[in-house]
């Protein structure tokens, strides 16, 4: 009865033609199943403006079903029209490439389709994800803890202000904000915005954000952190979290963690460390030493969807605290999910440490690919597959670095001819600022590459490209800064 139910719908047929699809548009062709050596199938994009795209995808939802060649057809345009990230000439976010034992994860994800709450109903995840989350704080340098897989970063950063809030004010979950003083984070000018945002989220308010100081590589500057908190304290605010960065969004900087954790020792303050894209340093024997002291911290976020390669999203919250402060402050005990009478031991039912219900699978594909490559595996793709492309990169650069990198982040501006030797102009930075957003609109419009570029600070727009996906070449980095020049020529 099963076959005959299922036949109809998923047919050895439509299988083969949906991997064809894949093959031809997603999948860049492996020689090397473990770094992905490649074949130029494809643009990283195919260009079209919303009207002209909606009209090809034919969005509209009707009464009738379609026949399955049409559905087909349907595949292949989504593929052929969204941005191909596993293209080794995408550059444009803190996430490129694939890895297929964690691709294999991800689909095997969704094909068992379970929830990450019970025991009784991912019993076989509930023990994987306490087995990785386990691996990744050995690797923070903690012995015990707790965490949970999150809904991407910014969650994570949002779970690590909610609990230290939590462990410092815990009637807030009784009585809400009415209860607190007002209350002051910490961070750097140049952390990710997903701290505003939990400060606006949680109630705390933007405006009790202090900014600190950074250098001119953006690392946190110890001394003026302890300034600020000074300063909060004059104006009536409470101290309670302190927000440091491994691995910030443009520059790719890492914030000193030892004199931060020392501030924070001594004004008894939570130490969070977002290490969302710069975690998997810790992989690496070589190059660990840029989270020298993280495991003072009191909790980390860590994406492995980043440089791990695992496929968005994978992000974990991980915590030093063994006193289940992250359960007791987000727990409801639901009666129909988190029965204490079960027949197993019902401290495996981690849900009630989420603020969500339903909760994705995020552990498997992870693990998978851990465990084909090993330890080692993850901490040659580090070192071999990720720093020697930047250095590769500063060697052969020939345009105008914002710093030194620290990580993968290259961050350069390309000085059209026009611009040579005029410095001094006093519009020069007005005419600069608007080269990046033009060589980014032909780039993507041609199908080239894709490279992100912003204004930080007192600079104007420059690009920032990324530097991580194994299947990148010499001559791809060759190639970019070729096309920059040439699609830049005449500005």
């Amino acid at each position: 009865m099963i076959a005959k139910l299922t036949r109809p719908y998923y047919t050895r047929t439509t299988f083969n033609s949906f991997h064809r699809i894949l093959q031809k548009h997603i999948y860049l062709k492996s020689a090397d199943a473990k770094f992905g050596k490649r074949m130029m199938i494809c643009s990283v994009c195919e260009w079209r403006e919303p009207e002209e795209l909606a009209a090809l995808l034919d969005l509209e939802l009707r009464e009738n079903g379609e026949p399955q060649h049409q559905l087909l057809q349907r595949i292949r345009d989504v593929a052929k029209y969204s941005v191909k990230t596993n293209h080794p000439r995408f550059f444009n976010q803190l996430f490129a490439g694939v890895d297929y034992h964690a691709l294999t994860g991800r689909f095997l994800t969704e094909a068992l389709n379970t929830s990450q709450y019970t025991y009784e109903v991912a019993p076989v995840f509930v023990l994987m994800e306490d087995e990785v989350l386990s691996k990744l704080r050995s690797l923070v340098g903690w012995a015990e803890g707790d965490g949970i897989f999150c809904p991407g970063g910014t969650m994570s950063n949002m779970y690590a202000m909610n609990v230290a809030r939590y462990r410092a004010f815990p009637e807030v979950k009784l009585k809400g904000m009415w209860s607190l003083p007002r209350l002051a984070v910490f961070t750097s000018q140049q952390s990710h915005y997903s701290v505003m945002k939990a400060a606006a989220f949680q109630g705390i308010g933007t405006e009790n954000v202090f900014k600190v100081k950074v250098d001119d590589r953006g690392c946190m500057i110890p001394e003026d952190l302890g300034e600020t908190i000074e300063l909060a304290k004059s104006q009536g605010a409470v101290p309670f979290f302190v927000h440091a960065t491994s691995g910030t969004t443009v520059q790719g900087a890492f914030d000193p963690l030892e004199p931060i954790a020392d501030i924070c020792d001594r004004q008894g303050l939570w130490m969070h460390v977002d290490a969302a894209w710069g975690g998997s340093v810790l992989f690496s024997k070589e190059h660990k030493h840029l989270m020298r002291g993280v495991e003072r911290a009191d909790s980390v976020t860590w994406n492995p969807h980043k440089m791990m390669l695992t496929g968005l999203q994978c992000s974990a919250i991980l915590l030093k605290d063994t006193t289940h402060l992250l359960k007791h402050c987000h727990s409801a005990d639901a009666k129909y999910l988190f029965q204490q009478d079960k027949f197993y031991d019902t401290s495996l039912d981690t849900g009630d440490k989420s603020i969500q219900c339903g909760r994705k699978v995020d552990c498997l594909k992870l693990w998978l690919m851990w465990k084909a490559v090993g330890s080692k595996g993850l901490e040659e793709r580090v070192d071999r597959k990720t720093f020697s492309s930047p250095i590769y990169l500063t060697y052969v650069f020939r345009f105008c670095s914002v710093e030194q990198p620290l990580f993968v982040n290259v961050c350069f501006w390309f000085i059209p001819p026009s611009l040579r030797g005029k410095e001094n102009s006093p519009d020069y930075n007005d005419r600069l600022s608007k080269v990046a957003p033009v060589i980014k609109e032909r780039m993507m419009k041609q199908g080239t590459m894709m490279l992100g570029y912003q204004p930080q600070g007192g600079r104007v727009n420059f690009f920032r490209m990324i530097v991580i996906s194994p299947q990148l070449s010499h001559q791809d980095m060759t190639f970019c800064l070729n096309e920059i020049e040439r699609l830049g020529s005449d500005l």
